[in-house]
């Protein structure tokens, strides 16, 4: 009964805004008044406040600080797009975007502020769509002034009262499917004294997606209200799709250097526990408003909410920006990189001095006794494969426990951070390199299905028949071209 009741209110509200609209339009059909009182209205309202364009950047850009002192009349200009982009490899998905991107773009105002938001809708778009400020202090943060049929623009203006870091949305019902799609962005109201000085800005917002295929399926995915209603996305990204700030699209800066980042996210259902693997944020902007907290972690970001995070480089290396609800990273796309290039500094960080053996309780050596018939299958060891079937059957049971971690349940890896083994040419070109890499680890810089990665993969501890067995069923798995390696091809590379 109630959720009927809140459907009833939410249809009564965009109805409202539709109604609003129509009239609007009729309106425009009137004759204007005559240029002085134009301008005498002006005059009145805006208090004869200098005029200027909303310096506004795609993610990861953030626009630049404000240099003035003082208020002004800012124009935001807003375009509604719907299309069809990546969602990941070979994954596209029909995003609806506020300006051809998701995030839509950042916005930079300073308090005391008039803003008046130009909001467009292309003839070409499906549906009706709008705007809500968190920013603006009225109904609807501008849902109703900004509801928009294609084709049409709709303007609307509000004074930016209160200073922090604030999301933006469509509205439109089906509110959550809007979101859901990718309609949201930043809008940052800079205090009148701005904000102490850093040498790097980025602008990272991170979403739930919900589509028909699951993570990875290939082709055009589109979108599933099943999936959303239940809080089950497919992906969880940073600035629109997976690898959007990972590999060449990395953050880049330098050693010595403050960075600043501004990160928000759209949701529509996730809270983000956001993380970046290697710092401490200094300072925490928390929740995008005034109060700052020091030696942070991770902080959270709400669904619709944002938070302004800073840090100081000291050291290089890449450094990994991760939804600490770590399946999301590993498994879902909420993984981006920061590149530190620089001197090293041994004293903060002095990468792997040593590999001993551990000894734990000062190595005595313990057993416990076994019947004659455990005896019997220690000694027998574990069961051995008859075939390359029985290879494949056992491979799965290592790879599980060892690699689908990193690599994934479907062997695509993590695009930026770890390579795929799903048809990977580095892999299937010489099956040995798989053998190099379980036994030796790999360091350095690898290039698979012509994508660069510079991860580090350890050794793994396993013996030649577990090896032989992982590998022969990666080589039949995954879409890729069958083979098989034998305990025997293992010992051989292992005794090199």
């Amino acid at each position: 009964m109630k959720r009927h009741t809140l459907a009833a209110l939410i249809t009564s509200i965009f109805a409202l805004a539709a109604c609003g609209q129509q009239a609007a339009e009729k309106a425009a059909d009137t004759p204007a008044p005559a240029a002085s009182e134009q301008t005498a209205a002006t005059q009145e309202t805006q208090g004869e406040l200098p005029v200027v364009d909303a310096v506004m950047t795609h993610a990861p850009e953030a626009p630049p600080p404000i240099d003035r002192d003082y208020p002004a009349k800012v124009v935001v200009k807003m375009e509604v797009v719907e299309k069809v982009m990546k969602m990941a490899d070979g994954v596209d998905y029909k995003y609806w975007t506020f300006g051809g991107q998701v995030p839509g773009q950042m916005i930079r105002v300073r308090e005391g502020d008039q803003v008046e938001v130009q909001f467009s809708n292309r003839a070409d778009s499906t549906v009706p769509h709008n705007v809500d400020f968190h920013a603006v202090t009225g109904p609807g943060g501008g849902a109703e002034a900004t509801f928009t049929a294609p084709g049409h623009t709709s303007t609307f203006s509000f004074k930016a009262l209160q200073p922090g870091l604030y999301i933006y949305h469509c509205a439109t019902a089906p509110v959550g499917m809007h979101i859901a799609n990718g309609m949201y962005g930043l809008i940052l109201v800079e205090p009148k004294e701005g904000l102490p000085k850093v040498d790097k800005e980025f602008y990272v917002v991170q979403g739930d997606f919900y589509t028909k295929g699951k993570y990875g399926e290939p082709g055009l995915q589109p979108f599933d209200m099943e999936k959303a209603i239940k809080e089950q996305p497919d992906y969880v990204v940073f600035n629109g799709h997976v690898g959007a700030i990972a590999g060449d699209n990395a953050l880049k800066a330098k050693v010595g250097e403050t960075v600043r980042m501004f990160v928000g996210n759209g949701g529509p259902n996730l809270v983000s526990s956001f993380h970046v693997i290697g710092e401490i944020f200094d300072k925490v902007y928390v929740e995008g408003g005034k109060l700052i907290n020091e030696n942070i972690q991770t902080t959270l970001i709400p669904a619709g909410g944002a938070a302004i995070v800073d840090f100081k480089l000291d050291v290089p290396g890449s450094f990994t920006l991760v939804d600490h609800s770590i399946f999301r990273a590993f498994n879902k796309g909420a993984l981006g990189q920061l590149k530190v290039e620089g001197p090293e500094n041994k004293e903060i960080y002095s990468g792997k001095i040593s590999d001993t053996i551990y000894q734990p309780e000062g190595g005595a050596i313990q057993t416990v006794p076994l019947t004659e018939e455990e005896k019997a299958k220690v000694e027998a060891g574990p069961a051995k494969a008859a075939s390359k079937d029985d290879q494949i059957k056992l491979g799965k049971t290592v790879y599980d426990s060892n690699c689908l971690a990193c690599h994934g349940a479907e062997g695509k890896g993590v695009e930026g951070a770890f390579p795929p083994l799903a048809q990977s040419d580095y892999l299937l070109k010489d099956p040995k390199r798989g053998i190099h890499a379980i036994l030796k680890g790999v360091s350095g810089k690898i290039t698979v299905n012509g994508k660069e990665y510079n991860s580090v993969m350890p050794s793994i501890a396993l013996n030649d028949e577990d090896t032989a067995n992982v590998l022969t069923y990666i080589l039949n798995s995954f879409g890729n071209n069958g083979g098989q390696i034998t305990a025997a091809d293992v010992a051989k590379e292992r005794g090199k």
